[in-house]
């Protein structure tokens, strides 16, 4: 590890509230200006690109801080690092200058085939151990600390041993690399692997956190599916709510990548974190309304049925 990772991810300035940038808003954004804190950008759809979605990034760039979030690292994966990638993600790197660069604790694929999915880790020593040693590679490569997001998960391993909040704490410590806490992702891997979300977010090393994402999902009765199709749910507030008073408040952003609403509709969503953000808010107490609207066409944000179709079974019939 690079001794002064460790002062430059705590160092990390809260930016306050943010959006996922999403193409739908691209000229309502450049027209108008809204008065966003800052926007997050997904780093592949990016990459490789040139022609407009490049330019209209360096426009929005010259206005907006800039963050970074990557899918396709594959940091638990046991396939060695792809260097081409991280290669072409430096080079965004240098052109945005994001204020950090994330990505998932997870693999995307073995064998050099790509799942195109956020799949979870055995969360074991053995596994951390391989996570610290690529993590640490590629915050070499890349000259800067980076920032790794829980996902959402629909099944737990029998070899897991350490809960995720622990092995998150233990990675951080170890390598200096920062955390992106998905509130969402906290209640969806809680509710479908049945462990408490509250001790989850009390047991995190809060110093670590760079950032939250919020987001919604859809209840289907036995399982929740993070979708971000939809607000975000009043169990989720509550979390965050948590989550705000245990980091003293951290750059925030909403994610929507299904059914995207206006981007007016988007903002207000996003600002309705501001009446979360003190302690002793009261909350509703009616249950989250969005629940058993799974539309099997639906694009979801984790499909589990590529590289695991016995899981998706499993995760159909309730199972974990």
């Amino acid at each position: 590890m690079m001794p002064n990772f460790h002062r430059q991810t705590q160092a990390c300035p809260n930016l306050g509230l943010g959006l996922g940038l999403r193409s739908q808003h691209f000229n309502e954004i450049l027209d108008r200006k809204p008065k966003v804190d800052w926007f997050e950008i997904i780093s592949e759809n990016f990459m490789d690109s040139g022609g407009r979605p490049r330019h209209v990034l360096r426009q929005i760039a010259e206005q907006y801080p800039i963050v970074m979030h990557g899918v396709s690292m594959s940091i638990g994966s046991s396939d060695p690092l792809d260097l081409n990638y991280l290669r072409r993600l430096k080079q965004l790197i240098d052109e945005v200058q994001p204020a950090w660069v994330s990505d998932h604790l997870c693999w995307t694929g073995a064998l050099s085939l790509n799942s195109h999915d956020l799949l979870p880790l055995p969360l074991t020593d053995a596994a951390l151990r391989h996570v610290c040693e690529r993590v640490d590679q590629v915050q070499n490569l890349l000259q800067r600390p980076i920032v790794l997001e829980n996902p959402s998960t629909y099944l737990s391993y029998t070899q897991s041993h350490i809960p995720e909040w622990e092995f998150f704490s233990a990675l951080t410590a170890e390598t200096g690399c920062g955390m992106l806490l998905d509130v969402n992702n906290v209640f969806v891997s809680a509710f479908n692997n049945e462990f408490d979300p509250f001790e989850y977010i009390e047991g995190l090393p809060h110093q670590s956190i760079v950032q939250m994402h919020l987001a919604g999902h859809q209840h289907c009765g036995d399982y929740i599916i993070d979708t971000h199709d939809s607000p975000v749910t009043n169990t989720v507030w509550q979390l965050f709510n948590l989550a705000w008073q245990r980091t003293q408040g951290c750059a925030t952003c909403l994610e929507w990548d299904g059914n995207i609403p206006s981007f007016s509709e988007y903002h207000q969503e996003l600002l309705k974190a501001k009446k979360y953000m003190h302690s002793g808010t009261s909350f509703n107490a009616e249950p989250d309304r969005y629940q058993a609207k799974l539309n099997p066409e639906l694009a979801i944000s984790n499909p589990i049925n590529f590289m695991v179709p016995q899981a998706n079974v499993v995760a159909n019939q309730g199972g974990k």
